[in-house]
């Protein structure tokens, strides 16, 4: 295999992930779509459907050199790029995905938040309020600030009842 071979992720038409993954494996390029599986409510009945974990991209491992064919796939949008070239998704971060969705874990999509951030606190008695996320662990350090007078206070939230603001 090429040193110039690495994964990619692509941006897919809205509900297109599973048709581009089986192009891209019948064109005999590897493809990696992690799935959660939730359940679907119809009006008559309730069925277990594995959802992409994340809407609208699937991952390829391919020579970027070599991107007209996966550019050519069905609900391919474009390969996710950085000034212009295919962006590669270090080898490490998609086999940590794949390790998790082959386990027995349970796992949930989450956006990704990071130190420094403003959130939102969406449970809990602090519902609603804003703050910047200093810490993230177990438990999430939340700096709520009267930048005016320059003065804040902060408190411990649970990571899981905050969102990006």
């Amino acid at each position: 295999m090429s040193r110039d071979v690495n994964w990619f992720a692509l941006w897919t038409r809205s509900r297109h992930e599973q048709v581009v993954r089986e192009q891209l494996q019948q064109k005999h390029i590897e493809a990696f779509l992690p799935t959660v599986t939730k359940w679907s409510r119809w009006k008559d009945r309730k069925k277990k459907i594995d959802w992409p974990l994340f809407p609208g991209y699937c991952f390829a491992r391919f020579n970027p050199a070599e991107r007209l064919p996966i550019l050519k796939c069905t609900g391919v949008v474009n390969i996710i790029s950085f000034e212009g070239e295919p962006a590669p998704i270090p080898e490490h971060e998609i086999e940590g995905i794949r390790q998790l969705v082959e386990s027995d874990l349970a796992y949930d999509p989450c956006p990704l938040i990071r130190e420094g951030m403003m959130v939102e606190v969406i449970h809990g008695p602090l519902r609603g309020v804003i703050g910047r996320l200093v810490r993230k662990g177990a438990h999430a350090r939340l700096v709520l600030s009267v930048d005016l007078i320059g003065q804040a206070v902060s408190v411990e939230v649970d990571a899981a009842d905050v969102r990006a603001y």
